[in-house]
């Protein structure tokens, strides 16, 4: 009996810790141009389901230690942050962990072991979750009004205590415009047909409009809340309008678009929130499809274009798995089957596309992309990733004249036999700064 017992709760435990992030990101109805393949169930994109993985300090931070922040409100009642963190850089090497993960003692002494023995400096954790769940107590109006708090992490302050005190950089995820849980609890801020209805994606789960300032507004509340709590950077993922079939049906409030198009509205929310976020002292970054790149056709569909947020951000970070990308891409036949030359590939077309933008004078964001370290068994022409893959994926992230990356698995098992151990990091960065030298000196 006490055998079967112990077999349960071990089974409960795994189920529960492989139920984080489902980070979808459907592309439909792209024309040849779109360079993204669909995932095996339809859909493009970031799949945790599809690819088996279990289915982004100042002085006030001093020695590791958390000075509390409680709420700061003026009489315009905003929110604002009363001991601003500092906005010091770090070259993040991190890992993305799901509200469940985050929120066990046992799995995140774990993982703080490995991050200590190896380059890993940095954990992205979602604040708020695909479906829309803030992940952590927290007061704030919008969120407590809709009552949307799931604390899933119990001891939020004590966890950033922690990961300060072993000098761990802090990502706060946030999805923006795919929260269906906001959708259900303010229908007014919703994506609606003509005719009224609801729209829903092929999930079944609604998305809030972008074009809603009142959105915005709920979006950068939890991003200061979550800085209140010791996060150094926000980083919106899901910046983008539902791409699935049927959204042609869906109408659009003129005096909420004001002749804006999708990318005008979005480059317009990255702003806003980009100058409220960083007026509290944070760090501001977004994730955005990889095909946006270099493909006119997908940027307008999602309504992200790839220089303009990053005129707009401190960081962007582009999700190029091998695995989300069509045969051919870069000139690879499987892209899958070749995460070094296809990493590299849309590294090098990252760089031509924002120098396009460099040529008008802008100051743009610093590009750290997500890498794949999950096996996307669900394509025909697909290799198991392990050490071996992560690492060549890291190594095309250097080649290419980048510094900084973020490793995706959705069930959050990590081959951190690929990572170097701090000693070799900092060896290797000396070595790549002087060889980088002599380019960087050229007109």
């Amino acid at each position: 009996m006490k055998r079967k017992t112990a077999l349960l709760l071990f089974l409960l435990f795994c189920m529960f810790s492989l139920t984080g992030c489902k980070r979808y990101d459907p592309i439909m109805d792209l024309t040849e141009e779109g360079q993204g393949r669909e995932n095996g169930d339809g859909t493009m994109g970031r799949s945790s389901e599809a690819s088996g993985e279990g289915l982004t300090e100042g002085e006030a931070l001093e020695a590791g230690q958390i000075k509390n922040r409680p709420e700061s409100a003026g009489e315009d009642g905003i929110i604002r942050i009363s001991s601003k963190p500092g906005r010091n850089r770090v070259k993040v090497k991190g890992i993305y962990l799901s509200a469940n993960t985050a929120g066990s003692s046992a799995r995140m002494d774990e993982i703080i072991r490995y991050i200590d023995a190896t380059e890993l400096n940095t954990v992205v954790i979602d604040v708020k979750d695909d479906f829309g769940n803030v992940t952590f107590k927290m007061d704030s109006p919008v969120v407590n009004e809709i009552d949307a708090v799931k604390a899933y992490i119990g001891d939020m302050e004590a966890l950033a205590k922690k990961l300060k005190e072993h000098n761990i950089y802090m990502i706060a995820r946030i999805p923006a415009f795919r929260d269906p849980y906001l959708a259900e609890k303010k229908p007014e801020w919703c994506l609606k047909r003509s005719d009224g209805s609801i729209y829903k994606d092929n999930k079944g789960q609604a998305w809030v409009d972008p074009y809603k300032r009142e959105v915005w507004e709920y979006l950068v509340e939890i991003g200061k809340k979550a800085g209140e709590v010791g996060f150094d950077e926000i980083q919106f993922d899901y910046v983008r309008f539902c791409t699935e079939r049927g959204m042609d049906d869906v109408v659009f409030d003129d005096a909420d678009t004001n002749g804006m198009d999708k990318p005008q509205i979005i480059t317009e929310f990255i702003q806003y929130a980009y100058e409220e976020l960083t007026g509290e002292g944070l760090f501001v970054s977004a994730d955005v499809f990889g095909t946006i790149i270099s493909s006119p056709t997908d940027a307008q569909t999602v309504g992200q274009v790839y220089g303009e947020m990053a005129a707009n951000l401190d960081f962007i970070c582009p999700m190029i798995y091998p695995s989300h990308y069509g045969n051919g891409n870069f000139g690879v036949d499987y892209p899958d089957t070749k995460p070094y030359e296809t990493i590299l590939g849309a590294l090098e077309g990252s760089r031509r596309e924002l120098k396009k933008f460099e040529a008008e004078g802008k100051k743009l964001a610093t590009v750290r992309p997500w890498l794949q370290d999950f096996t996307a068994s669900y394509l025909e022409h697909h290799i198991v990733y392990g050490d071996a893959e992560v690492r060549a994926q890291i190594q095309a992230v250097y080649d290419a004249g980048y510094d900084e990356w973020i490793l995706w698995s959705a069930a959050n098992r990590y081959h951190y036999g690929a990572l170097l151990t701090p000693e070799e990091a900092k060896a290797q960065s000396a070595a790549m700064e002087e060889s980088r030298a002599p380019l960087e000196q050229q007109p």
